[in-house]
C-alpha cells in the first residue's frame, strides 16, 4: 500500500486538518504542528489531543501516515550559541508535542553553516544537536529532509546525510525524507528510468533505504542542479510526470508517507487521485 497525502494547514484545527485531509481521499497527511515561522508553540488541551487522537482513529490515519514538518526558524547547524540553543530547544518542544499528540515522526532541515564554520564542523554540530534533542525526548523518531542546497543549507546530497546520521547514538530514532524538488534541485538528475534508479542505487550505498521514513513529492520550478527550494505541481515542472509514476509503482516506498507540498492546493485531490491509480493492483 501507497500512504499518500497533502501537507495541510492547521489554521483551523490541528483536529479540522485531519478531516480535511480525509475528504481530498488522503492516505497520509502532513502539516506544521504550529507557526513555522515563530519559535514558541503554545500549549494544548487535554480535550485537543484527545479530539486529535480520536480524528486519526475515525478516518483511519495511523502513526505510520502521519508526517508533520517541524519550524523553518530551526538551525541546528548554527555557529551563535544562543541560535543554537534555541533552535535546540523548539525542536524539543516540537517532538514533545508529537509525543502529546502520538505522532511516530517529526520532519525537519538540518540546518546551515552561515558561512561562519566549514561545511564538515556544521555537520558534526547538526549531530551533536540531534543527539542532544534526542536524550531529552522519548519515542519520537527524528527525520532529516534533503535540501535543494540553496545559500548555506546543508543536506544537500547523500554524503552530508550520511555524515550527520554516522555521529547518531540512538540511530533507532533517526531518519531520512528526500523531498523530490530538492533532490533535483540540488543537482540529482531524476527524469529518465537510468537516472533514477543511479540516484536510489546511490541513496541505499551511501545512506541505505533502512533509514528513509517518507518522501516529499514536488515538482521543480526550476532546471536540474539550480539550487532553487521552489515547487511546482505534478508534471507542471522541470521534472515531469514519468518521475512519479516510478516513485509509485517502486515497492521500495511501499508504506511510507508520501506527502504532496504542491502550490496549487485545488489540484490536490486530482494529483491524489492520479497517484493512486498508478498503484500496481
Amino acid at each position: 500500500m501507497k500512504y499518500i497525502g497533502p501537507h495541510v494547514s492547521i489554521s483551523k484545527g490541528i483536529v479540522k486538518s485531519v478531516k480535511i485531509a480525509y475528504q481530498l481521499n488522503s492516505t497520509a497527511i502532513g502539516f506544521f504542528l504550529k507557526n513555522p515561522l515563530q519559535w514558541d508553540i503554545s500549549s494544548i488541551s487535554e480535550n485537543v489531543i484527545r479530539s486529535f487522537k480520536n480524528s486519526c482513529k475515525k478516518y483511519k490515519f495511523t502513526d505510520d501516515q502521519i508526517f508533520p514538518h517541524s519550524g523553518f526558524l530551526i538551525n541546528l547547524g548554527n555557529y551563535e550559541n544562543s541560535l543554537l540553543k534555541k533552535s535546540r530547544i523548539s525542536l524539543i518542544n516540537e517532538v514533545k508535542r508529537c509525543r502529546e499528540l502520538g505522532i511516530k515522526f517529526l520532519n525537519f532541515h538540518p540546518g546551515s553553516h552561515l558561512n561562519k564554520i566549514s561545511e564538515k564542523n556544521c555537520l558534526k554540530l547538526i549531530s551533536k544537536s540531534i543527539n542532544f534533542v534526542l536524550s531529552k525526548t522519548k519515542d519520537v523518531i527524528l527525520v532529516i529532509e534533503n535540501t535543494a542546497g540553496q545559500g548555506t543549507n546543508m543536506g544537500y546530497c547523500f554524503h552530508h546525510l550520511y555524515e550527520i546520521i554516522k555521529n547518531i547514538e540512538d540511530k533507532t530514532r533517526i531518519g531520512v525524507c528526500l523531498d523530490t524538488c530538492h533532490l533535483f534541485s540540488s543537482g540529482y538528475d531524476i527524469r529518465n528510468k537510468e537516472n533514477y534508479k543511479k540516484t536510489f542505487d546511490a541513496f541505499e550505498e551511501i545512506v541505505g533505504f533502512n533509514y528513509l521514513k517518507g518522501l516529499h513529492l514536488n515538482d521543480s520550478k526550476f532546471g536540474l542542479g539550480k539550487k532553487k527550494d521552489r515547487h511546482e505541481n505534478l508534471g507542471f515542472g522541470y521534472i515531469g510526470k514519468n518521475f512519479f509514476k516510478w516513485v509509485i509503482k517502486d515497492l521500495r516506498f511501499k508504506k511510507k508517507p508520501l506527502i504532496l507540498e504542491t502550490v496549487n492546493k485545488r489540484l490536490w485531490k486530482k494529483e491524489i487521485s492520479w497517484l493512486q491509480s498508478k498503484i500496481p493492483t
